[in-house]
């Protein structure tokens, strides 16, 4: 049987079984005295680049020891033995790279990755903690910031619309551990509704998608990989390493 197209939508709580806190968490919704939503701006780096740093490489530090975790690692064998898929994810955590997707589009960037605030210089950087701090481009001398989207910023549109294009075309969606009321990324799997596709929906609970879709309710790192191991069955693929 041929696998049908299939595109993914990962949100946070795809991250929750490898200890990633959200981004609102309790734990981490101030920083020093601070809100994080005040700090992810390009006002709040333009006024103390140094203090919106010394934000970013205290996140890079408590995510730098996290792992992958099963359901990262079905995505990255999907990716590996699907003809047609792409994950779109809304982290900037690392992992589904860690876990080895090379398909990947990532909605509001990577924190490990860096980019000039002059020049066309960008890297990847898993240094924590940062030294220097904040960091300088190798190239032209100016700041690096991190390759994130900040409050008040839009997404870079070849990515978005690359995302909307393949949802657009997808035969079966699989929205992975967010709440799906995010724009415009909870507008991707309504793309593959309109076009008559399916979606399947993972997640701790329910949410405004659920009634139109497929609803595995419990921790993404068991529920994915269950449905994976019986379609990579039913279509005849052979688990990676065999």
């Amino acid at each position: 049987m041929t696998p049908p197209r299939i595109a993914v939508l990962t949100g946070a709580g795809i991250s929750a079984g490898s200890g990633v806190p959200t981004f609102r968490d309790a734990e981490g919704s101030l920083w020093r005295q601070y809100n994080p939503q005040e700090l992810a701006t390009p006002q709040a780096f333009r006024r103390d680049p140094a203090l919106v740093w010394e934000f970013y490489d205290w996140r890079r530090q408590r995510l730098a020891d996290s792992q992958p975790n099963a359901a990262h690692l079905a995505l990255a064998e999907m990716d590996a033995l699907l003809p047609e898929f792409t994950l779109v994810t809304q982290n900037i955590d690392g992992l589904h790279a860690l876990a080895g997707s090379k398909r990947a589009l990532y909605l509001h960037g990577d924190i490990w990755a860096m980019r000039c605030t002059r020049c066309d210089h960008k890297e990847r950087n898993r240094q924590t903690p940062l030294d220097p701090l904040p960091p300088i481009c190798p190239q032209c001398g100016r700041l690096l910031r991190p390759d994130v989207v900040w409050f008040g910023e839009a997404l870079n549109p070849a990515v978005l619309y690359h995302a909307w294009d393949v949802f657009e075309q997808a035969e079966l969606a699989l929205v992975v551990g967010t709440s799906a009321v995010v724009y415009p990324a909870a507008q991707l799997p309504l793309l593959t509704l309109q076009n008559l596709g399916s979606v399947l929906e993972f997640n701790t609970m329910r949410t405004p998608l659920s009634e139109a879709a497929t609803t595995f309710l419990g921790p993404c790192e068991e529920t994915l990989p269950r449905w994976w191991a019986e379609k990579r069955a039913e279509w005849g693929l052979h688990q990676s390493g065999q």
